[in-house]
């Protein structure tokens, strides 16, 4: 998307996403290299449409619950349209290329894949073109998905969300915040903190975590803290590293508070009993679920979501302790 199309009115935007947290909505995966099928717990599917394969090809890291929401919703939306739906992951962006150049070898249908490290990807999706297979975006990649010729995108735009963020901890008086980075060189990640630092009023440092070793993460995190006592939020940008910076902030004995991007079931928990102020909700079920059904669409009706000019925004959303009642029974279902 063309950055200066994109809304600069921050504060305005914050306080619509709270209100319209209802209306709409990196990270984790149970995926890992291995591809399978799924749809194994959804509905039978209802389409009288040929029955088409497609993969989801993403670069989620083993254990990380954010993905297990974003397949829910793929698998629903496979179910109901008559869709094979085979799904594989690897947080490697050399591997997932290679993922999409197995997806395009076995001629599936239609291809829906997260770029969180864009470049890595350009290759195989020009292959996937080629071939003639439909490929849309979801997640992460929204500065990149036109330029590589996708056809939709459905995600929420993360500068816009970090700037958001940057003014809501402004209105909660912090001063000093750390924001954790789990990968480096995800862009859409980077594009998070970038966007919390360029509103915020205080001061912002990134500090860069291996997401992958979360007891790593947590140690790194108190060391921050032990280290600098005037950091008064740790910024995450995850539920499971939200979680885990709790303890970290527990560990030590400060005074810093957690606040964070994403929500899952125990996430939604920690806000209701105000261990983590807020968080960002982007609605993962939504993208899963929008992916799958836009491909379908385009194959069996000739749509474009969003006419291939413009994402489908799919967030984000504030939530903290005013309004987790309202998703909460959603998360216990594990479907947000």
């Amino acid at each position: 998307m063309n950055r200066s199309s994109r809304p600069r009115t921050v504060t305005a935007i914050a306080t619509a996403l709270t209100a319209g947290m209802l209306v709409v909505g990196c990270s984790s995966s149970s995926g890992g290299k291995k591809a399978e099928e799924g749809g194994d717990t959804a509905a039978a599917g209802k389409a009288n449409t040929p029955r088409m394969k497609i993969a989801m090809i993403t670069h989620a890291a083993s254990g990380d619950t954010f993905w297990d929401l974003v397949r829910k919703g793929a698998k629903v939306a496979a179910a109901k349209d008559n869709v094979e739906l085979v799904y594989s992951s690897d947080p490697n962006a050399g591997n997932q290329a290679n993922l999409i150049q197995n997806a395009v070898d076995q001629k599936v249908d239609g291809i829906a894949i997260t770029m969180a490290k864009p470049s890595a990807m350009k290759d195989a999706v020009a292959k996937a073109r080629k071939a003639g297979i439909p490929v849309v975006g979801l997640n992460s990649g929204l500065d990149s998905w036109k330029e590589q010729g996708l056809l939709s995108y459905f995600g929420q735009d993360e500068s816009v969300a970090g700037e958001a963020f940057g003014e809501r901890l402004n209105k909660l008086g912090a001063k000093h915040n750390i924001c954790v980075i789990h990968e480096q060189g995800n862009v859409s990640l980077e594009a998070r903190c970038a966007g919390v630092k360029k509103t915020f009023e205080g001061t912002t440092e990134n500090l860069y975590v291996n997401g992958t070793d979360m007891p790593s993460v947590k140690s790194t995190i108190a060391a921050k803290l032990k280290q600098n006592s005037k950091i008064d939020y740790v910024v995450t940008l995850g539920a499971p590293f939200a979680l885990t910076a709790v303890q970290s902030a527990a560990d030590t004995g400060g005074k810093a508070k957690v606040a964070t991007f994403d929500l899952n079931k125990d996430l939604v928990q920690a806000v209701e009993e105000g261990d983590v102020q807020l968080a960002v909700d982007q609605q993962p079920y939504l993208q899963g679920y929008l992916a799958i059904d836009g491909l379908w669409l385009y194959k069996t009706n000739g749509n474009f979501s969003g006419g291939g000019e413009e994402p489908v925004l799919t967030g984000p959303a504030f939530v903290d302790k005013s309004n987790i009642g309202a998703i909460a029974k959603f998360a216990t279902k594990g479907t947000r």
